[in-house]
């Protein structure tokens, strides 16, 4: 997805903020848990 279509996406369905998922090349984090994002995103 293009950056554009992935604004337009989270503006249009809540639940996607509400239910985050981060996919990194280690790591994958699904829902949000305050102290694991913040020790991921370091």
């Amino acid at each position: 997805m293009s950056l554009d279509e992935i604004v337009k996406t989270l503006a249009t369905d809540g639940m996607l903020v509400k239910r985050p998922v981060l996919v990194g090349e280690d790591i994958v984090l699904v829902g949000f848990k305050e102290d694991e994002w913040e020790e991921v995103l370091k």
